[in-house]
């Protein structure tokens, strides 16, 4: 019957797209979440019947590092052969605008913990500020939030945190600031452009310069504009457009944008989400 032949038509479609692309990530999901989403609607448009447990193996999909629930933005995605390049991804450079709150400190170094302190900060000046993010750019030392996707004994730090168990601060480890800017300075908020390089964590860096000024910082808003070539304006797929056509013209599109034939590693692709160093 006719339908059969349309369904088996559109599934050839999809199990042969393979690539890197992106998807909008808005605030609230995990990203784990938003890629079991992206895959449930790409099977059902395909008509492919999953029964339970057996996604993994029907679609290959993962994505190039995570981006924490209170995030949005640029989430790369990798399909079929793709999710062999998603390890270059995760060292590539991110840019990211974020809005930091002074004054309060939280213990997750977001918006989404618990208020840990209060301290004023009537008497910082935008200048102050500006000449604060000197100290921050160029390759520094950072170490990681305690609230992150970083493991210890295969756990997840976040994980062992909720449970109330004593987690140590993971030690303080190179990462890489390409530029930092101040765009706007409306006390308390601020709001700031960063690129930088894998393993950086943005939460850090809006409390260590709360800390550096003599106060305290929280972040409360985090989008990522752009990770490797892929931008928010020009390459990311919204919702409505999690199409098997849409999906297979924006992989056409960006190929163009990736470096040639990537190393041949094996990887392993049940969890990428997982094995990928956590950068938000």
């Amino acid at each position: 019957e006719a339908s059969g032949v349309v369904l088996g038509k559109s599934a050839d479609k999809l199990f042969s797209l393979s690539g890197l692309f992106a998807v909008y990530k808005p605030k609230g999901p995990t990203s784990a979440g938003v890629l079991n989403l992206l895959k449930e609607r790409l099977l059902a448009e395909a008509g492919v019947q999953t029964n339970g447990n057996k996604r993994n193996q029907v679609l290959k999909i993962g994505h190039g590092g995570t981006l924490d629930s209170a995030a949005a933005g640029v989430l790369v995605v990798g399909i079929g052969k793709g999710t062999k390049m998603l390890r270059t991804m995760l060292a590539g450079s991110k840019k990211y605008t974020a809005i930091g709150l002074l004054g309060k400190a939280t213990d997750t170094l977001d918006a989404t913990g618990k208020v840990t302190e209060e301290k004023p900060y009537d008497q910082i000046t935008k200048g102050d500020l500006e000449n604060v993010l000197q100290k921050f750019t160029g390759d520094i030392m950072q170490v990681p939030p305690l609230y992150s996707a970083l493991k210890k004994d295969g756990e997840r730090l976040s994980t062992l945190m909720k449970r109330g168990e004593a987690v140590e601060a993971k030690p303080a480890r190179p990462v890489r600031v390409y530029s930092l800017s101040l765009q706007q300075f409306q006390p308390p908020l601020f709001t700031l452009d960063v690129e930088c390089g894998g393993g950086f964590y943005v939460r850090s860096l809006v409390s260590d310069i709360g800390k550096e000024l003599s106060t305290c910082a929280t972040m409360q808003e985090l989008t990522r504009t752009k990770h490797g070539p892929f931008t928010l304006e020009e390459h990311t797929l919204y919702e409505d457009k999690w199409t098997i056509d849409e999906i297979a013209r924006s992989l056409e599109h960006c190929t163009s944008l990736l470096p040639g034939e990537p190393s041949h590693k094996k990887l392993k692709t049940e969890h990428p989400g997982e094995t990928a160093v956590s950068c938000e």
